[in-house]
């Protein structure tokens, strides 16, 4: 007897399937897209309305010749790729290759690999929705008329090898207009007034709220002057409390995750990459613990919501269970039906720890707690404001307290809430004054862009959609248009230059408008309402025409200054400027006779620094600074013959607390994420993968690290000590 064949896309998905469906049936994978656009040519019959030329990678031809196979003698065959734009692109695909009979061929799809969800799929197939897969077509037939038509004019305008995407492009303007901010910004200075007073022997602060009756704007205080001012007025004064205002506030629970939060959450608390944090929840979802983790969708199942109301009633009381539906703000959300959850309420990641990895295991942790935290009640603070005038009531303190009267949510997702008592505070009380003393602050520029926040910002300016944020963000860096400094996002120098180029003559390629608009057609592609081929004629028409134009109008030097002054010290000939995948840089015009270059500075002007008076310990030739991959490094004149790089030693000047002997220095781990670590290993083994401050914690004495939102952290994960 035949069997039925069910095609999904990865061999870990195949292996959890076979577990819930009996031996009638057999599960294969399609390892991934099984046709593709060609990589050596476009791929794209413009002239024939865009038709696209497909083939069969060489890597999948084994594979799908094996798939012909058993589709041939199966009884039926099922394809069950993922129900979003790409699972149904390869479930069409696979049809088109395998060209059986329609009564032969059935459509499935599920959104969680359970047993329930699987039976059920298989009892509800449909017809390959052809919507979705002129969506995912359109897609890539855009991203392929940019990439080929846009990379080799940036080739003969900039230097060979570039290449430029129609997202990524408008995710590197993001971060080179917030460094451009970054770099024109002017610090203000400002100061506040701060007072320790006392009551009843506890200490409490309060901040200068008011004077003569009018609220002090952040930077009304302006210099020391009129702080000293002000304190000079404070001297020997009585303060008394003037009023006091009690209220119970609720902090609700957050919703259930999605794609776009997913991938915030997992950078700010793991520090995972958003292409990271995807490979970890694919993982997660194959293996059956969650639902599908693309999605922008905030809806629970009715099951889900049921068995965690019953667990948290059970593991917490009744009093903090709260069925709750939330809904998406996010324009067009309609790629999956369901928002990021575990399969089953009651697999608590200490359920299942023995299952999974380290960093799966602390994925699905935030996963777990998240989806159980959206259903459970609100948390209520009690927060005290009191305001604290001086005997003549000129000036106005404001001390602020809280305390957590329930907890709600909290108990399982704890958050930024914490405690500050405030003393039994009452109108007219006296209090005792401790001290009062300035503070001198300065207005800080707007913050770079991490993974987190970019996604963040893509996805409110419609940029992209939950499956092209970790690629989109992947690709950038690998382009080197970006860089990562210390998990902030920073523009390379060749990442400026080519967003440069497209912003003045291709504005609409990075348009946040013009992308979020071309999202918004795909969508109504998606759903039926709009022809994929008129959408692409209507966008590449133009895009032709300006690019034919700009191939005449534009050339190599409106953007890099050919000829300088400077001579080559090897053979005497003119030095001019050059563009490499790292940036400008100075070389001999008598290349490839003469192969000496050397590094610019920021503005263009000679590195001096390139010349060191120092000789290599390995063959005795000059030493020079260099530029790589990580950035500056000092290294052999005569490589490749001889490849000696001096190794550096970037100290803190801070004490390693294990072995109290070596210093805490900055290293880069094989992958050129920088960390910190004692110089004395192997000896001492002692680590941190942030800056560490040279302060103890408070707590329980270990040392203190920079963390993520300008907040410093205790390094032992265990004490949990964090502060602004």
């Amino acid at each position: 007897m035949s069997k039925n064949l069910v095609i999904v896309e990865s061999p870990t998905k195949a292996k959890t399937i076979t577990k819930f469906l009996g031996s009638d049936f057999d599960i294969q994978s399609s390892f991934g897209h099984v046709r593709d656009l060609p990589a050596s040519k476009m791929g794209v019959d413009i002239e024939k309305n865009f038709e696209p030329q497909y083939v069969v990678p060489t890597r999948a031809r084994k594979n799908v010749n094996a798939l012909k196979t058993k589709a041939a003698k199966a009884a039926c065959v099922y394809f069950a790729t993922d129900e979003d734009r790409e699972g149904e692109a390869i479930s069409w695909h696979l049809a088109e290759i395998l060209q059986l009979p329609k009564d032969k061929t059935k459509r499935i799809a599920f959104h969680e690999i359970t047993k329930e969800a699987i039976d059920n799929a298989l009892k509800n197939p449909r017809a390959i929705d052809l919507n979705l897969v002129n969506a995912q077509q359109a897609r890539r037939i855009l991203d392929r008329l940019v990439g080929y038509e846009l990379s080799p004019f940036l080739w003969k305008k900039l230097y060979k090898g570039l290449s430029a995407g129609r997202v990524q492009s408008v995710a590197v303007r993001l971060i080179v207009e917030r460094e451009r901010e970054i770099q024109a910004f002017k610090a203000e200075e400002f100061w506040t007034i701060e007072a320790l007073f006392s009551k009843d022997g506890q200490n409490f602060t309060a901040a200068l709220y008011k004077v003569d009756g009018k609220k002090l704007e952040k930077l009304e205080i302006k210099n020391k002057e009129l702080a000293d001012k002000i304190l000079k007025a404070l001297e020997n004064n009585k303060f008394k409390v003037v009023s006091v205002e009690i209220k119970d506030k609720k902090r609700n629970p957050y919703p259930p995750f999605t794609t776009s939060t997913l991938q915030q959450a997992a950078n700010n608390v793991l520090g995972f990459s958003a292409k990271q944090t995807m490979l970890l929840a694919q993982q997660l979802y194959e293996t059956g613990y969650i639902t599908y983790m693309r999605t922008d969708s905030f809806n629970l199942a009715d099951k889900f919501l049921n068995e965690a109301g019953d667990f948290i009633k059970q593991e917490f009381g009744a009093d903090y269970a709260e069925r709750k539906v939330y809904k998406s703000k996010q324009k067009g959300a309609q790629e999956a039906h369901e928002a990021i959850r575990p399969t089953e309420a009651n697999n608590t990641p200490e359920k299942i720890q023995d299952k999974l990895d380290a960093k799966q295991l602390k994925l699905y942790d935030l996963i777990w707690r998240r989806a159980i935290a959206s259903q459970m009640k609100s948390a209520i603070i009690s927060q005290t404001s009191a305001d604290i005038n001086n005997e003549n009531d000129k000036f106005t303190f404001r001390a602020t307290g809280s305390q957590i009267k329930f907890l709600g949510w909290l108990k399982v997702l704890p958050d930024k809430a914490t405690e500050n008592l405030l003393p039994n505070l009452h109108n007219n009380d006296l209090l005792e004054t401790k001290e009062i003393k300035s503070n001198q602050h300065f207005t800080e520029p707007p913050p770079r862009y991490t993974e987190a926040s970019l996604v963040k910002a893509m996805e409110e300016k419609g940029i992209g959609r939950p499956s092209t944020y970790a690629p989109t963000i992947s690709t950038i860096i690998e382009r080197k248009y970006i860089e990562k400094e210390e998990r902030k996002l920073k523009p390379t120098e060749i990442g400026m230059l080519v967003n440069d180029l497209l912003v003045k003559h291709f504005e609409k390629i990075v348009d946040y408008a013009f992308t979020a608009k071309m999202e918004e057609d795909l969508d109504e592609v998606a759903e039926g309402k709009k022809e994929w081929q008129p959408l692409i004629a209507e966008f590449y028409k133009p895009f032709k025409k300006n690019l034919m134009q700009k191939e005449t109008e534009i050339s190599k030097q409106d953007f890099i200054k050919e000829t300088t002054d400077e001579k080559c010290d090897k053979c005497g000939k003119d030095m001019v400027v050059k563009m490499g995948r790292y940036g400008k840089f100075l070389a001999c015009s008598g290349f490839p006779e003469c192969r000496n270059i050397k590094s610019l500075r920021k503005e263009g002007e000679l590195d001096d620094s390139q010349k060191i008076d120092e000789k290599c310990p390995e063959c005795g030739s000059a030493l020079q600074m260099k530029r790589g991959r990580f950035g500056k490094f000092i290294g052999c004149s005569n490589y490749p013959t001889c490849k000696y790089i001096k190794k550096e030693k970037k100290g803190t000047g801070i004490t390693c607390p294990l072995c109290n002997k070596g210093e805490i220095v900055a290293k880069r781990s094989r992958r050129g994420k920088t960390f910190y670590a004692c110089d004395q290993y192997p000896n001492c083994k002692n680590a941190y993968w942030s800056k560490p401050t040279g302060e103890k914690c408070p707590n329980c004495q270990s040392l203190l690290v920079m963390g993520a939102k300008e907040t410093v952290q205790c390094s032992n994960k265990e004490c949990g000590y964090k502060v602004k």
